[in-house]
């Protein structure tokens, strides 16, 4: 029930923990030491489809008009650009919306503080440094999130 409750305290933080360059200096608010008690990878796919906003519409009947003034002579040019319009619209008001995968790698990491609290954390996974039960790390707060990594002798 405890480590339930403390997941609720610190869930916020990691959902407003934005992932930053470690080579970026940003000030740091607190800093509290630990070892890891557990780890856990974990990886998500999200699809992510783009959003239309008319713009593609508008444009596409901007080219259609441009096409069909190229053909015919008097009333029957503004006939063939006025379908050119149509046209142009309605090809890009129905193109699909574009998908794609979004693979998301985590790492959940459970960690006994100093003053024995446990603290879980869930960050973005970095090849660079990867994570066991045992090691030493460091909870580096921020205004905007959380963030840990290693401590090394």
């Amino acid at each position: 029930m405890r480590k339930a409750l403390l997941l609720l305290l610190i869930f916020p933080l990691v959902i407003s923990a934005a992932p930053y360059n470690r080579n970026q200096a940003r000030a740091v608010n607190e800093v509290v030491f630990g070892h890891v008690d557990s780890v856990r990878y974990i990886s998500y796919q999200d699809i992510v489809t783009s959003q239309r906003n008319g713009w593609e519409t508008l444009l596409g009947g901007v080219i259609g008009g441009l096409v069909g003034n190229q053909f015919g002579d008097g009333s029957g040019r503004e006939v063939a650009t006025a379908v050119g319009v149509i046209a142009g619209a309605g090809i890009a008001h129905e193109r699909q919306p574009t998908q794609h995968v979004v693979d998301y790698q985590l790492v959940e990491i459970l960690i006994k503080v100093d003053d024995g609290r446990l603290i879980d954390v869930i960050q973005d996974m970095d090849n660079t440094m990867r994570f066991s039960r045992g090691d030493d790390v460091r909870i580096l707060y921020f205004y905007d999130g959380v963030r840990v990594d290693k401590t090394y002798p």
